[in-house]
């Protein structure tokens, strides 16, 4: 299949050269584009125009395309010469002005140059298509150490995940117990999601909350960047105040010692994929594991909790 992609690159390459009478690399880079872009979509990457790049020189440089990913991680880069130009005099003009060698394709439609790890890897013939799938398969494939952290991250949070729930029920449930406190505004909370939400939702459901809160928190405000929503909402701001009744002092840091190692890294992710708007949208669509499947309430409770807010079998048609 992919050496049908290269064929069909070499047809459409031809087209445009007799159709627009120029070998200019503006008029036939449209070509390599698209087939490029076949090949990143088994990795579910994109290939994302005129990105600026901040390099180690503290200047702007734009790349011809970035290979991006869905938490908007960079896995590469693309640039586009003349044929008429020297490719290797121009390989040397971009690196020195700072351009990203971690994994950048630099082709001029005869001669494709890889460069990884600050190293060019391999160069070949355009006219050989398939050291060109060889060449194209390594440039996609290629997973910038980064991105290496942030996924053995999310393994390791994943592993340790029912761990720290579980300790979590536990610690609610000790709460339950013991503080007159966290018992009153747990059940205030309970009757406002009741007069809010769904009048069957139960005190089983509220802690579900509560845990998903403590894991999340901290994530989903990078997120969304919006820190005032906590303060405006009623939902998020009364939940924080159950919270507030328990989790705190040696309780609270013996929770954020464990899960603070995956949260620096998946924050530093995070602050790059979305905005808070449509952010329920968005939480119902996020790429991390983690966080799809164990949401916080920082969005709205009708979006993390789907069960509670669907209306009794006997009248589907409401929510």
């Amino acid at each position: 299949m992919s050496l049908q992609l290269i064929q069909q690159y070499y047809t459409k390459v031809e087209k445009l050269i007799q159709y627009g009478g120029s070998k200019n690399e503006t008029a036939i880079r449209s070509a390599f584009q698209t087939l490029m872009e076949q090949y990143c979509t088994d990795k579910n990457l994109l290939l994302v125009p005129e990105l600026e790049y901040k390099t180690k020189y503290t200047t702007t440089v734009k790349p011809d395309a970035t290979l991006k990913d869905a938490l908007r991680q960079d896995w590469g880069y693309w640039e586009s010469k003349d044929t008429f130009d020297s490719l290797d005099k121009e390989i040397q003009s971009k690196i020195e002005k700072g351009y990203p060698t971690t994994n950048i394709l630099f082709e001029d439609s005869q001669t494709a140059v890889l460069f990884q790890n600050g190293a060019e890897l391999v160069r070949v013939d355009f006219n050989n298509p398939n050291a060109l799938h060889t060449l194209l398969t390594q440039f996609v494939s290629y997973e910038p150490k980064e991105v290496q952290t942030f996924r053995a991250a999310i393994e390791k949070f994943k592993q340790d995940l029912p761990s720290l729930v579980i300790e979590l029920r536990q610690l609610i449930e000790k709460q339950a117990q013991e503080n007159p406190t966290f018992n009153q505004a747990r059940n205030d909370f309970l009757e406002l999601c009741r007069e809010s939400i769904n009048p069957h939702i139960v005190l089983a459901d509220v802690r579900e909350m509560l845990i998903q809160h403590i894991l999340t928190e901290d994530i989903f405000i990078t997120i969304f960047n919006n820190a005032q929503f906590h303060q405006e909402n009623n939902i998020a701001r009364e939940l924080a105040k159950v919270v507030n009744t328990f989790f705190t002092g040696a309780i609270r840091q013996n929770i954020i010692i464990k899960i603070e190692p995956y949260i620096k890294i998946i924050k530093a992710a995070a602050s790059n994929i979305y905005d808070h708007h449509d952010s329920a949208v968005h939480i119902r669509n996020c790429p991390f594991p983690i966080l799809s499947s164990f949401p916080s309430s920082v969005a709205s409770i009708a979006a993390t909790f789907p069960a509670c807010v669907r209306a009794p079998d006997t009248d589907p048609g409401k929510k």
